[in-house]
């Protein structure tokens, strides 16, 4: 038995995904613990690509069970749409397979209107959020005026809450955004529509997570975005609204940290971000638009070009330490193949100083410069390599350096998108 959280090691994007959907097929359970409709999971099974927003990468393995923790944020009409699309593809057959806790905050139509209004007056000092409404949602759930899951099923409480919350959101909207006001009658009409096709999928985590470890079963915890965008570690304030780290699992799910075996942190053989925020090896130029065409790196949910860079040392250690990897799985390797050769952040340089910690300062961190080691690229085609060992020898020499600076082991090694495409080094699910 084995009780495995995956998050993503740099600024989002890394896979996640992928890896969720492969390590799968050895858990039972496979649980959503933060975030929203704001992160995009791209899955590759034979030809047919998924995308999915909200419901855990596991869905597309039939018997498992999937759960959305309380830790997340949902917008019900996104979550129905998702449904629809895995039914139309012939996934989620038996709808006991997924469960979303009653506690989990609901998107409501202000939480999007607000968010997208904030970004426009805020100019050039947006933060470049997905206009999802997410923000909103958690700064209403710490506030304790938050619409829950349950809620939503129960219709007098529901009316209740929107009537005591939404004058508040329509002075706030037409007196200080500039926006018109929204119709209570139309939210309420519009949300108890989705109410009872919602029921069935209603549950409690934490009682269903205990149930299963204490049946024996393998439980995989699932992030979203990346440690660099947590609320408390990340480049405040240019970071997404829940906890992303690991830590995340246990108060997104209701476990205890006990519980957990094993984390394994995501990350590209490169790097990427996107919105708005420091991301000090950037690279506007033509290698960075050269690693955007070949890694076909466009937001899942926004479509957005991500910004592309050389992989970077001091923030991965900074993610290995907050999050406790006990391993990494390393993606798009593939992407790199044809470079004579692939440069490596070891450093940053601020002013006249060396730093080698990852800056919690902004000022500063927007302020320093990589510091590089090259290292010899391959020229091969390496998508179709069925072990780590028939590895060219410049990649195992690239793996074995990034091991070695970031002191944590690479358990995994993506060479395309799909399933297929994976070669592992270690399970952490293995007995």
């Amino acid at each position: 038995m084995a009780n495995v959280v995956i998050v993503g090691a740099q600024w989002g994007d890394e896979g996640k995904g992928k890896v969720v959907d492969i390590y799968t097929e050895y858990a039972q359970s496979v649980v959503r613990f933060q975030g929203g409709n704001n992160a995009g999971h791209t899955l590759v099974v034979g030809d047919e690509k998924t995308v999915l927003h909200l419901i855990p990468s596991g869905i597309l393995h039939e018997g498992k069970r999937c759960i959305i923790g309380n830790g997340v944020v949902l917008d019900p009409k996104v979550f129905l749409e998702e449904i629809d699309g895995l039914k139309k593809k012939g996934y989620l057959k038996d709808d006991s397979q997924l469960m979303v806790d009653g506690a989990v905050n609901l998107i409501m139509p202000y939480h999007k209107k607000i968010d997208i209004a904030r970004e426009l007056k805020s100019g050039a000092k947006k933060i470049g959020t997905t206009g999802r409404g997410i923000g909103p949602t958690y700064e209403d759930k710490v506030g304790r005026r938050g619409i829950r899951f349950a809620d939503l099923l129960k219709p007098e409480t529901f009316k209740r809450k929107l009537h005591e919350v939404l004058p508040e959101k329509n002075f706030y909207l037409e007196n200080f955004l500039d926006e018109q006001p929204l119709s209570e009658e139309d939210i309420v009409t519009e949300y108890l529509g989705y109410a009872e096709r919602l029921r069935g999928y209603l549950g409690r985590a934490s009682t269903a997570i205990d149930k299963s470890i204490k049946a024996g079963h393998n439980i995989l915890f699932e992030g979203a975005q990346g440690s660099l965008l947590d609320i408390d570690h990340g480049t405040y304030p240019y970071v997404t609204s829940s906890s992303t780290i690991a830590g995340g699992a246990c108060t997104g799910a209701g476990v205890g940290p006990k519980v957990i075996d094993e984390v394994i942190g995501i990350s590209k053989a490169y790097v990427t971000r996107v919105g708005e925020g420091p991301f000090p090896t950037e690279l506007n130029d033509e290698m960075g638009d050269r690693l955007r065409a070949a890694g076909s790196e466009f937001g899942a949910t926004t479509g957005r070009p991500r910004r592309c860079g050389w992989v970077d040392i001091v923030a991965l250690r900074e993610a290995v330490r907050t999050n406790g990897f006990t391993g990494i799985a390393l993606t798009k390797m593939d992407v790199l193949s044809g470079l004579e050769a692939v440069k490596v952040c070891t450093a940053y340089r601020y002013g006249d100083e060396l730093i080698e910690e990852f800056p919690q300062d902004y000022d500063v961190l927007k302020a320093c410069t990589p510091v590089y080691e090259e290292v010899a690229g391959w020229q091969e085609d390496i998508t179709g390599l069925e072990t780590y060992a028939e590895l060219p020898q410049q990649v195992r020499d690239y793996v074995d350096k990034l091991e070695k600076w970031i002191d944590c082991p690479i358990v995994l090694v993506s060479v395309g998108p799909r399933r297929d495409q994976t070669l592992f080094r270690n399970n952490p699910f293995a007995e």
